[in-house]
């Protein structure tokens, strides 16, 4: 996102993250790199679910487009971990729409993911909530709230691309989940031009979606590298299946459809039609949800997530038993 939005040449650019290495790294690539000649970067330690440490930043900078980029979005380890999940991508999702609101950000632009479609996972469920909630904002104030939604980007933190590529180098098997698992994919170049695009054309409310193609068998893909790297698959090397993870879905849905979605005028943007949910709705459930994290109570923290998301079904879960008892 940085590296294109670089060329428009912002009177400033926010760089706000937790994880020191890599912003550190952004900043020298930023400032050492003849070619960008942008110098007016500000690099920001921080903790989206921090309100006094986001407030300090709003509050200096006077942001006027935000683009929420952050989330915990591995799909196993949140499964394990649901308490974490709802403060990092609900909470601090509700942080910083507040504090956009609050001083009039012309824009917030939220990156979600198509596993907020019918989520079979906690990720997912925690997304959907966090996409409820930037809806229900929109009209409040000077700030429109906009959602971008797409799949899988190729070469990003926990794509299976660099895995397969260790695993390859290493001369280990490849591992896949199930023979039949497809998902889909885009670049990291497109995704944020188009999220870009998307953000500008944004008049508050909308959930885009991309048009990612056709989705892609993960077997297919890892037999394609393993060729590309000279190798003969069940001579040099070989692919092991493991079984779906919890929460994990065989196919990932985009809504992306005539009867599910709108056209733009980019042939690839759509804007979903989603049903959305009054604020005060929203807010309260949130409020009840966040409050579940000191109890540590996954049973009652997922327990709840389903009656705010009632399309959040569990698949390969431990919580699949909730599904059970709610629907009795």
């Amino acid at each position: 996102m940085v590296r294109q939005i670089l060329p428009f040449k912002p009177k400033l650019l926010l760089l706000l993250d937790i994880a020191e290495s890599p912003l550190y790294d952004l900043e020298l690539e930023i400032k050492d790199n003849p070619s960008t000649n942008f110098q007016n970067i500000e690099p920001i330690i921080g903790d989206i679910r921090n309100k006094e440490r986001m407030r300090n930043v709003f509050n200096t900078f006077h942001p006027d487009i935000i683009f929420h980029a952050a989330a915990y979005k591995h799909v196993p380890m949140m499964e394990l971990n649901p308490s974490e999940s709802i403060l990092n991508n609900v909470l601090g999702t509700k942080i910083i729409a507040d504090l956009s609101k609050e001083f009039n950000a012309s824009k917030f632009v939220m990156i979600s993911t198509d596993k907020a479609v019918n989520p079979t996972n906690i990720m997912g469920a925690t997304k959907r909530i966090a996409e409820m909630y930037t809806q229900s904002m929109n009209g409040f104030g000077k700030t429109k709230f906009i959602t971008t939604r797409f799949g899988n980007v190729l070469g990003s933190n926990g794509s299976v691309i660099p895995r397969f590529k260790k695993q390859i180098d290493s001369g280990k098997p490849l591992t896949i989940t199930h023979p039949d698992i497809t998902r889909y994919f885009m670049t990291i170049s497109e995704a944020c031009q188009l999220v870009l695009e998307a953000g500008s054309m944004g008049k508050g409310g909308e959930i885009f979606i991309f048009d990612m193609g056709s989705p892609v068998k993960i077997a297919d893909l890892a037999k394609k590298m393993i060729q590309l790297s000279g190798l003969e698959l069940g001579k040099d090397i070989q692919i092991n299946f493991t079984g779906l993870r919890p929460g994990e879905k065989l196919f990932e849905e985009l809504l992306a459809n005539e009867e599910n979605t709108l056209p733009t005028h980019h042939k690839k943007i759509m804007i979903a039609k989603v049903k959305s949910y009054p604020f005060d709705f929203v807010s309260g459930e949130i409020d009840e949800l966040i409050d579940l994290f000191n109890s540590q109570n996954n049973e009652a923290i997922v327990t709840k997530m389903k009656k705010i998301v009632p399309e959040f079904l569990s698949k390969n879960s431990e919580y699949e038993r909730l599904d059970k008892e709610i629907s009795n």
